[in-house]
């Protein structure tokens, strides 16, 4: 409302001042549809916010979503930005998949979005245990089903594409399980390496799993993991899959990859390309280092700008940096502040800034 009071007080001022020749009058009539456009913008502001107060949860706000161009839009086909945290590896951390974590987190810290890493290779993850590293993931769905946030069911792997077989069974049991809920979302290869072809290696592998998926939800969005750790969405410029609801995966650590990465993402955006950082950190790249606040900051309004939704690494109390809890803190949420790392008071303050509130 300010800028139309602003704007009014010119007009008066003209008005005073000027003469009523020709030129003036178009100088008037530009003013009055300035005030017109403005006055427009406010009620389409003012409806978006309406709509999220009769709302009593994000997913009752949004719905269902899709991708449209570089955007991931609502029911309504506008623009969202979702803002959350991930949990760790699911077979290290089994303390915070719980029902506890998912609430605290939306109540306390505003997440409209969580993230179960399930493990897959690595130290008796699915490969070794599918039906307790699957039972954590479930409760951890269920639980963002049962706050009204997204969650995406992440397959945390550095090698997905030599397990072609277990992904799609496990997607697909996924799917069937819970296609039918607009909070799902897929992302279906962590981090693949560097020295793994977009062409030959990871947009087959993508398209085997997303045919899996599709037999059993049509709808919700895909997201498929880049070359080198999910950096290199340019490499799938021109070569995209065919899918409606695909976005690609961007990963950042914020004191290691900087502005040559974002410069990376636009290139992508800039192609129409919907990018999801489901992971990223506001140290350096092995979890550990420093919290480089003011590269998080930036990364933040690059993000912002370009409506990409995030998930922040991670939900620990791993005596390292990018943990956002301190040793100890309990898997049942109810954190204190002194049970909150730098990282994790730096990600909190942001998340409940930025994110709607229900």
């Amino acid at each position: 409302m300010k800028t139309f009071a602003l704007k009014t007080v010119l007009l008066v001022f003209f008005l005073s001042f000027l003469s009523c020749d020709n030129s003036s009058n178009d100088l008037i009539d530009a003013i009055n549809d300035n005030n017109e456009e403005t006055k427009e913008e406010e009620n389409t502001n003012e409806d978006e916010n309406n709509s999220n107060n009769t709302a009593k949860t994000v997913v009752d706000a949004y719905g269902q979503l899709r991708i449209k161009g570089s955007k991931i839009v609502d029911k309504n086909d506008n623009a969202i930005q979702l803002r959350g945290m991930s949990l760790f590896w699911s077979q290290w951390m089994p303390q915070y998949y719980t029902t506890g974590t998912v609430s605290w987190l939306k109540e306390d810290w505003n997440v409209t979005i969580v993230r179960a890493a399930m493990a897959v290779e690595d130290n008796d993850g699915y490969l070794s245990n599918p039906e307790r590293e699957k039972a954590k993931i479930f409760t951890v769905i269920d639980a963002a089903i049962e706050q009204g946030i997204y969650v995406i069911v992440d397959w945390h792997s550095h090698h997905a594409e030599n397990h072609l077989s277990e992904a799609k069974s496990f997607f697909a049991e996924v799917a069937q399980k819970y296609g039918d809920k607009p909070n799902i979302i897929y992302e279906i290869y962590n981090e693949p390496l560097d020295g793994v072809s977009w062409n030959n290696t990871l947009k087959p592998y993508h398209e085997a799993v997303i045919k899996e998926i599709r037999k059993y939800d049509p709808d919700n969005i895909v997201v498929c993991g880049t070359r080198v750790w999910s950096q290199r969405v340019d490499e799938v410029i021109g070569n995209e899959i065919n899918d409606a609801n695909v976005a690609y995966t961007l990963h950042y650590y914020a004191a290691s990859h900087k502005q040559y990465l974002r410069d990376i993402a636009k290139q992508a955006i800039d192609n129409n390309l919907a990018i999801f950082v489901t992971e990223y950190g506001t140290t350096e790249y092995t979890g550990d280092g420093y919290v480089d606040t003011a590269e998080s900051k930036a990364w933040w309004k690059f993000l912002d700008d370009n409506k990409i939704s995030w998930c922040n690494w991670s939900i620990a109390d791993k005596n390292e940096k990018s943990a956002a809890l301190t040793p100890g803190a309990s898997g049942n949420g109810n954190w204190s502040l002194d049970q909150v790392t730098e990282s994790g008071k730096l990600v909190r303050t942001e998340l409940i800034e930025k994110n709607p509130t229900f």
